[in-house]
C-alpha cells in the first residue's frame, strides 16, 4: 500500500484511474499541501506498533522456571533467557 501511494503521486490527476474508490482515496490523500499522505503514513504506522504491542500483551505467559511447567517441556535456563 506504501509503495502504491508513492508510486500513485507521480502520475497526474488524469492517470490515476477510473475506479470510483481509487479516485476518492488519491483525492483524500493528495488534498490541500500535500500533508495527508505523511499524515496517513505515520498514522497506520503508529496502528500497527500499538496492534502488535496490544497482542503481544494478549498472548504473553507468566510461568515460573523451576516449577516443571515450561513452555513446550524446554529446560528452565532456556525458559529463563
Amino acid at each position: 500500500m506504501q509503495i502504491a501511494f508513492f508510486a500513485v503521486a507521480k502520475l497526474k490527476k488524469s492517470e490515476r484511474g477510473r475506479a470510483p474508490f481509487a479516485l476518492k482515496t488519491c483525492e483524500l490523500l493528495f488534498r490541500g499541501d500535500g500533508h495527508n499522505l505523511p499524515g496517513f503514513m505515520i498514522g497506520r504506522q503508529l496502528c500497527v506498533v500499538s496492534c502488535f504491542f496490544i497482542i503481544a500483551r494478549v498472548t504473553s505467559l507468566n510461568v515460573e522456571p523451576g516449577n516443571g511447567n515450561n513452555i513446550f517441556g524446554v529446560s528452565d535456563a532456556a525458559q529463563t533467557f
